[in-house]
Parts: structure tokens; sequence; C-alpha cells
């Protein structure tokens, strides 16, 4: 008989365990890894669903992609898109998503083996897909049955036949006269009471127009701006005095450069022999793929590009509000200047595809979608959660009587409110400030722009071309800074232009990372690198990183003793930092201590099946990928204490761990398998406190290893000794960054994290790009403690947090120092700590920039946020000399 059964419909996905009893699991509101999310991913990449499986088939890289839910895989398929990676390896990790959520969402810890049967729409027409799911799970006895896409409803009727008969007629006089609950709950006042009302709100909003120019009628000099973004492409042409000659928006429809190539044809056409385009820039996600392939002469960060639009339609901007796509962007600005920079996270729930992926549903195309909901009577409540959680309020709308217009106009609401209090998390709307500008092509919505101003009592304004501003902003930019010809690509060359992507995995480090290479003729662009080795930079030009030091000294410590005992130990979560104490203490007493291989996504997928919830941050789920890998380096000991204590620095009210850092050896002993191969040693240890700890450890050492209470004092102190040893390393290195930064009269990033957070597999590489952007790079271990003791507005009971404040409030009292904060994705605990750091940050006038990290690599948004960072800190110094000349 058959173990198991994996299920995925449109909407659900289940894993129904046979064997030892019959257990279902199911998905919950998410509809993350179902055919849904299959449906959208094959949307995004201008495919045919079915089209996805024989692209897969000749698929040779899998890429690692969020299926948590469609606008995640949106936000990690579309940049790869833009890179140039082939959609035969796109499909195929979007598969691999699939099996991926499959496991870690449902599985949660039960390994699925044995016979296991596939079921559902998606494993019935998708052969990849299960191909996948065998693969990953290393099943040799997978079973699908012929008629697997309804073997559910051929089981609801063999049940039946055991049930009440009906008579047809009977059947369908209940269904005609059963009654419709029409009660309904959470409504909210229309957007628009009448029609003269919204046509005051139009005309008001079409003050903020733009000026055209016919190309037929120009001679002189052009500019082009080009926003290659996360879904969609727009080009600006302008004159010199900033008419539009020529624009376009349009989706990329997963291929960029063709779709660009194609309207540089058109606009070469256009210019003809009077239009001369002087200079060129590009912004967007795609902003290095475009300018390689076609020469451009510039690129931009696109905040540089939006708030230069801005400023074009209203001088006096004082606060942008930019919603494209996949991202969401606000500046404030102050003295002409970027003074703080909030952009979405992974998630890109309330951007333009919040609203698009329902329309589509519906069968409107977005437009359309909008317009319904201006008159609603009635707007559904949905709240502002994320896209697909928010299935389950709009089939509760509709189970209420709500109407497809009501539910527009509350989805054009809920985009607001995501805005508002998930983004901003204004408290006080007035803090915007007066001159407030909405750009990007979602705020053409009219019912998205008018619950805007509902939400904050304010009119602002939209300019006409308010999906074009990245576009056009690009242009100015390209305006302000041409030279005397401009490098763009002409019309001979786009005729004969050829373009060829592969991927490869880089062996020339530790990072093995997977390298996009794209060829445009005598040019290559090769994306998805960790370091300068792919792309043949000078090594000599490494700037200090202190990260890279710290994962030095604690991974590439030599063993003392290759032929005593060996013990193993995880490298992660408390044993992370901790890891030069226990070493030494181990070694004192004879013993050689042996970590895990370097942490890699391999390592991560070793030990899925075991990690029982999805939630959890991703340097705990590694930890069951180093445990399977300790087991199979064949060390009979483990060594994996419970500490809710952390060494105490003396600069919080107590000294806390998390309780996940705390207590994981816990989950580990009850969830894996493989400790039982092994002695696994998880005591409860109280570091913070030496005497109490020596009295600890001796009875644990004798009971476990026999070891004479002699030896146990010596290897204590060794313990301590080690660690403080370690400890001054790390900050006698930052001093020296810190001199050779201020020599060079570079800027300083103090880069702020959990100790864990410094393994390269969970930063993955954004230490090293800070370095490619120019900054020196230290960590708030080395510094707190030039900071002086200062009392917080939270609960200051926690190590690694106290670290933190005491950092951000170090690094806003140097004037040459940025502080940035890397928090794990879904962290409760970094979610405190984040908004107490901002607070200090943005009380000095200082910019406080965040960003989350979890198990998916791709760092296209990251770079943009740090390339925001450095663009706004540069301008104020711009401001700065500006005011003392």
């Amino acid at each position: 008989g058959a173990d198991a059964v994996i299920e995925l419909g449109g909407e659900d996905a289940k894993i129904v365990f046979l064997t030892g009893g019959l257990e279902e699991r199911m998905n919950g509101s998410c509809a993350g890894g179902t055919g849904a999310f299959i449906d959208q991913m094959a949307l995004l990449m201008n495919v045919e669903t079915l089209e996805l499986d024989a692209l897969a088939e000749n698929a040779k890289t899998v890429y690692p992609i969020a299926s948590r839910c469609g606008v995640f895989a949106k936000t990690d398929v579309q940049p790869l898109l833009n890179q140039g990676a082939a959609k035969e390896d796109v499909a195929v990790s979007v598969f691999q998503a699939v099996v991926d959520q499959t496991v870690a969402g449902l599985a949660q810890g039960r390994r699925i083996q044995g016979k296991v049967v596939y079921l559902g729409g998606p494993l019935s027409f998708l052969p990849q897909l299960r191909r996948r799911f065998s693969e990953t799970l290393g099943l040799k006895d997978a079973v699908f049955p012929e008629n697997a896409r309804c073997f559910v409803a051929i089981g609801t009727a063999l049940l039946a036949k055991s049930g009440p008969a009906f008579e047809t007629r009977a059947l369908l006089s209940k269904l005609e006269n059963a009654e419709w609950d029409r009660a309904r709950s959470g409504n909210i006042e229309p957007l628009f009471e009448s029609e003269p009302e919204y046509e005051r709100f139009r005309a008001r909003h079409a003050l903020a127009g733009a000026l055209y120019a016919e190309p037929q009628e120009y001679n002189g000099d052009a500019y082009l701006g080009i926003d290659a973004g996360s879904t969609t492409t727009k080009l600006a042409l302008i004159t010199e005095e900033g008419h539009i000659l020529y624009s376009y928006y349009a989706p990329n429809k997963g291929s960029p450069v063709e779709v660009v190539r194609e309207q540089l044809l058109r606009v070469h056409a256009l210019c003809g022999d009077h239009i001369r385009i002087r200079s060129s820039a590009v912004t967007g996600y795609g902003e290095a793929l475009i300018q390689t392939a076609f020469r451009a002469d510039h690129g931009l960060v696109e905040t540089i590009a939006h708030l230069l639009a801005a400023r074009h339609f209203s001088p006096e901007v004082d606060y942008i509000i930019d919603i494209g796509g996949q991202d969401i962007k606000c500046f404030q600005i102050k003295d002409g200047t970027v003074d703080s920079i909030m952009l979405n996270e992974a998630c890109s729930s309330g951007c333009g595809s919040f609203i698009e992926t329902y329309a589509s549903s519906m069968s409107y195309t977005a437009e359309e979608f909008a317009k319904l909901g201006l008159f609603a009577k009635q707007p559904s409540d949905l709240g502002s959660r994320c896209t697909v959680f928010m299935n389950s309020s709009i089939k509760q709308a509709q189970r209420e009587g709500a109407s497809i217009e009501d539910i527009a106009a509350g989805l054009s609401i809920s985009v607001i409110k995501n805005v508002m209090y998930k983004i901003l998390r204004v408290t006080n709307a007035s803090a915007l400030g007066k001159h407030i500008v909405v750009q990007g092509g979602t705020f053409m919505n009219d019912a998205i722009l008018r619950a805007l101003e509902r939400e904050i009592g304010t009119e602002v304004t939209r300019p006409a071309i308010a999906r074009l501003m990245g576009a056009y902003g690009a242009a100015l930019y390209a305006k302000a800074h041409r030279g005397k010809t401009s490098s763009l690509m002409p019309m001979e060359g786009l005729t004969n232009f050829a373009h060829t992507s592969r991927t490869t995995k880089c062996a020339l480090c530790t990072n093995k990372c997977q390298l996009t290479i794209n060829r445009f003729g005598g040019r290559t662009l090769i994306s998805g690198n960790r370091c300068e080795r792919p792309t043949g930079e000078k090594a000599g030009a490494k700037l200090p990183n202190l990260y890279e030091y710290k994962y030095k000294a604690l991974r590439e410590t030599p063993v003392q003793n290759i032929r005593a005992p060996q013990i193993g130990m995880p490298f992660g979560l408390n044993m992370y930092e901790l890891l030069p104490f226990w070493r030494a203490l181990f070694e004192n007493m004879g013993y050689s201590v042996v970590i895990p291989p370097e942490s890699t996504r391999e390592l991560y997928q070793k030990g899925q099946h075991s990690i029982p919830s999805d939630t959890v941050c991703y340097p705990a789920k590694l930890l069951h990928g180093q445990i399977e890998a300790l087991c199979e380096m064949g060390v009979t000991d483990i060594f994996y204490p419970c500490m809710p204590y952390n060494v105490d620095e003396h600069i919080s009210d107590n000294r806390y761990n998390c309780p996940v850092v705390a207590y994981y050896p816990e989950l580990l002993r009850a969830n894996m398998e493989a400790l039982g191969s092994v002695r696994f040693h998880n005591p409860y240890f109280a570091v913070n406190r030496r005497n109490k700890f020596r009295a600890q450890l001796e009875p644990f050492l004798r009971e476990a290893f026999g070891i004479s209470a002699l030896k146990v004092q010596d290897a204590a102190d060794a313990g301590y000794k080690a660690l403080e040893a370690y400890m001054r390393g790390v900050r006698e290195q930052s001093m020296a960054a810190i001199r050779c930064a201020r020599e060079k009269g570079l800027r300083i990033a103090v880069v702020a994290v959990r100790p864990y957070h410094a393994d390269p597999e969970v930063h993955h590489g954004i230490a090293q790009m800070f370095t490619q952007l120019g900054w020196v790079v230290v960590s708030e271990d080395a510094v707190w403690h030039l900071a002086p003791r200062s009392r917080v507005n939270v609960l200051n009971q926690w190590t690694y947090h106290a670290r933190v404040y005491a950092a951000a409030r170090y690094a806003a009292s140097q004037p040459d120092m940025d502080f940035v904060q890397l928090v794990s994705f879904g962290c409760g605990m970094d979610a405190v700590v984040a908004d107490e750091a901002r607070d200090i940050l943005e009380s000095a006038g200082r910019i406080y920039t965040q960003l989350k990290i979890d198990e998916i690599s791709n760092l296209g948004a990251a770079r943009i946020r740090l390339r925001s960072l450095k663009a706004a800190v540069e301008s104020r110094e711009e401001v700065k000399v500006a005011h003392l000349r």
C-alpha cells in the first residue's frame, strides 16, 4: 500500500501520511506552492503554464526561489529574467520552489518516504514537477495514477455509495431554494459619491500635466532615459526644455533586452537626421544589463531618478511615494536631498502586482479592474494582508454578497493601508509634509490615488506621466551629465545585435556563486557574483571588511591535536561567536573540536526534511544540515548546549538569548533522526556567571566524558581567555579598518547583525557588496563599547540587542559612518530592535537602513537600497559643501 500522498490543487496543497496512522497536513490561507502559484509564474514569464514543463525539461541550472507566495517569488524571478537567466532554468527553479515549499511548509520535520502517490492537476499536467519531487525526496517508488487529477472526486463518489440516495429533481430544488445570508461586515464609505465629484478630482490632477513636442517638428539634441523596471520597461526621450518627444510603457514580458532593442530601433527611426541623442541613462532593476547591452552613457539608482523627476513637477517636494510593479519606494526630502528612505522588503504586497494578480484572476486588465471600484457603494474592508493571504478575505466578502465593484474598491484601499501602516508605519500623516508627489504605474489607478488622499487627509501631486517618472528622471540625469557625444548603440548595431546568456557555477573561491554570463558581441556582463574575482577586477582595491576577518578567525583556527578524540559542534546561533570559548575549553581537556563544512544551500537542503517550522529564521534552519553533516563526518559525540543567558557585557539590564538561540538544541533532539546514531549532549549552562558555570560544567563533564574535577577549572579559564582574545582581536581589527578609511577619505559602514549573520551563507555576500560600493565595513560588536551608556525606550534585556543600540548611538555620532542593520525575515525580536535603532539614528538626523535576509540569495533589492543610501549620503555632503561656500 501507499505510505504517503502529495496532492497539489489550484489553491491548496496537501500531504497525507498513511503509514503509522492517518495524518493530513494542508496549507492554510496561503496559496504559495500550488497551481495558482505556478500560473502566476507562467504569466510573469509570458508563457503558458504547460510551456513551463517543456522549458524545465531542458534546464541546466536551478536557482533558489521563494515559493511562500506568488509575490515573494516574483521578487526573485523578475531579477533573474532581467539579468538574462535562461527561461528554461527559471522554469525548473519555479518547480523546485514548489517542492521546497511543500517539504518545508507541510512536511515540517516528518520525512516523506516509501511509496508516494502524486495527485492533483499540477502534478498531472507537469511531469517535470513530478520529477523535481522524486529527485529532491529521493523517491524510487512514486506512483502517478492515470486519473490522478480527479482522484479525490472518485473517492467522494465511492463514499457516496454508502450514503442516502437523492432524486435529481429533489436535489436541484434544494439548490434553487437555498437562501444566501447577505449580511455584510466591515464596509467602508465610497471613494466617490458621484460623477461630478470624480470629475473635479480628475480636473485637479490634470494640472500636473507634461509638455510634449512633435518629433517631426523638432531639430536639435535629445536625451534618452530608460527605466528597466521589475515588471515593466519605460522610455522617455526629451528635448533641451524637458518636453517629451517619445515615451513607452509596457510589460517587459520576461525579455527586457529584446523589448529595449525594439524600442531603440523605433527611437532611432523617429530621430532620423534632425534629432541627435546627446546622452542616455538607465535606471531600475535591469540597469546593469541594459547599460551593458546597449552602451548607454550612464546608470543611476532609482532613488535619484525619481527624485529628479519629482522635483521637475514639484520643486518644493518634501515626500515621494513611488509604487511600482514589485517595489515601493518612499523618500523624505529635506533641503533638496534625500533625508530618509523606506522601501518594501522581500514581499511585494501592496505593489502593482497586488492589483494585477486579482484583475487577471477575474479576467480583467488592471486598468479595467481599477475603474470598477470608483463608485462602489460599499467597498469591502479587506485589511492590509498580502496578496495570497487576502484570498480568504475576498472569499469571505463574496460569501457576504460583496460585488466585484466592492472588492475592487476594497483592494485599492488595502494597497494604501499596506503602504501607510506596513511600509511607512506612520502615526501622523502630517509627518509626510505638505508637498507630496506620488508616482509609479500603480498610481495611475484613480481609486488608489483617491484612497491615499482620503487616508492622509491631504491633496497630493500625481504627474500625468506618473508611470514614466523613472525614465523621465533618467532622461533629466542624462541631460545634466551630457558629454560631447553619446556612446548609445546606433541603428546599425541594433540591427546586428546579438545576445547570448549562460549560467555557470564559479569555482574561484568557496562562495561557489551561481553566475549568469551575458554576452553582447564583445561586451560581457557577469551577475550573481559576491566578490570581484569573476569580473576580473583588481583584488588590490579590496577594502577592509570585518566580516571576512571574523569568519576566517573563527573557522580557520588550526586543530591542536589531530590524534585527539573528536567532539563535533555546530557552527551557528549561540555556538557561532562562542566557538573560541568551547574550542579552547575542550582542547584544554585533550579533545579535538570538529565543526561542519562551510554553510551552503546544499548543506541547508541536507537537513531540510527535519525542519518542523518554515517560519523559523534561516540561521536556525542551517543547523539541521550542519548536524546531518557532522553525523556523516563520523563524529561519535556532538556537543550543543542550551544557553538561556549570554556572556555578561554590562551594557543591558539582563543578558538573555532569544528563545530560538537559547533552546534550539531541544528542537533538534526532538526532530532529527540522525542524532540517534551519535551521543548528543545538550546540557543547560549559564556562561554569564563564571562560578555558576564551573559548578554546572563539572558534573556534566564527569558524567559524559569521565573528566576529573581538577581539569574543569583550567578548561573553563582557557575558554574565557580564548573568547576575550577573539573579541579583543575583533576590536583591534575594527580600529585598524576605521583608521584606514579615514586616511583614505572613505565612508565607514557599521553593519549591525546578530553574530551568526556573519556566516556568508546567511548574509549572502552583502558584506562584500558594501566594499564594492566603496564602504569600509565594521561590525556592531567592534564599536558598541565606544558609545556612552544611555537608556533606551525598550526593555533592554538581550545581549545582542544592547550591542545594536550602542553601535547605533556611536555611528550616529560619527559624521563618516553609516548604520545598516541586517535582520532575519520574520524575526519578531529583530522588529523591536529595528524600531529602537531607527529612533536612535533619526533623532540624530541620520539615515537608518535595514536589510532583511532569509534563505533566498537574490540581492537585487539590497543593492538598490545600499546604492540609494550612498546616493543620499553623497547628496547631503554636496549640500553641506555648498552651504560652506
